[in-house]
């Protein structure tokens, strides 16, 4: 008998499920500027890409692209380089960009009828030395982790966006790091996964970065990282980047326009 009451019990709080519709206010869409210039090692760099596309519903699925946009950089020169959007995709591309370490590059971009500005500096990066690979990762200390070693410049403030993706249907992983108490030493990026295994290939890749899109990266890697959060928990302000409306203020675009010089390695789990 004390079966089938725990057993009527339960249907019964089975049935009080109700589904409730979520009513979030809507906002008039915000064109978000996905501008990073990446000048690899061992590339001329000329072949570069911008994506331009609009804010959407929370839970939309499709993220409409911003089409018909004028895109453009200059650097100090006055020198232009025009991107032309590839049919509808909101991908705009230049074949002929001339990458300059040190350079300082403006990004214009005009999109229905209002003109959105950034500038920025291409900044170098030193390459990646050598990889160690050890299996005391994770909390278990049981995983495969890596470490990419880099030598920083010294007498130079320098900072670093790092790219760890591999062959596992995964996100990449990325980290921001400057060397304010490391200046001019050897110093090492490291990266671990539960589900690596022999075999497995990484891809490393290190950027060199502004200082302001450092503090820009470091903001928004805190407010997207797990840390797990409540009910109660404080929601995430919005993150602006270096863009502007010059047209309207108020209507402020999502993004950053970034140049950066990148050293990319490769490393197969031994």
């Amino acid at each position: 008998m004390k079966k089938i009451l725990f057993f009527i019990v339960l249907i019964g709080f089975m049935s009080c499920e109700d589904v409730i519709d979520v009513d979030l206010p809507q906002s008039e869409p915000r064109l978000i500027i996905d501008a990073s210039i990446n000048w690899l090692k061992g590339t001329t760099g000329s072949s570069q890409l911008i994506k331009l596309s609009l804010s959407a519903p929370y839970f939309d699925t499709i993220i409409p692209p911003a089409n018909n946009a004028e895109v453009k950089i200059t650097n100090s020169q006055n020198t232009e380089f025009v991107f032309t959007e590839e049919s509808d995709s909101g991908f705009y591309t230049n074949n002929t960009f001339t990458p300059v370490i040190d350079e300082t590059y403006q990004l214009t971009i005009v999109y229905n009828s209002e003109t959105y500005i950034a500038s920025e500096t291409l900044k170098s990066v030193s390459p990646i030395t050598r990889i160690e690979q050890s299996q005391t990762g994770g909390f278990l200390a049981e995983d495969y982790e890596i470490k990419a070693y880099t030598q920083d410049p010294a007498n130079e403030d320098n900072y670093y966006l790092l790219e760890f993706s591999n062959d596992i249907p995964t996100l990449p992983t990325l980290e921001v790091f400057k060397d304010e108490f490391v200046n001019g030493n050897e110093i090492f990026a490291y990266f671990s996964d539960e589900d690596l295994d022999v075999g497995n290939e990484i891809k490393i890749r290190s950027y060199g970065t502004s200082e302001r899109y450092y503090e820009f990266m470091f903001i928004l890697l805190q407010q997207t990282s797990d840390g797990g959060g409540g009910p109660f928990e404080t929601q995430p302000a919005t993150v602006r980047g270096n863009c502007i409306n010059t047209t309207n203020k108020e209507n402020y675009p999502l993004g950053y326009f970034r140049l950066s010089e990148v050293d990319e390695f490769t490393y197969e789990i031994q």
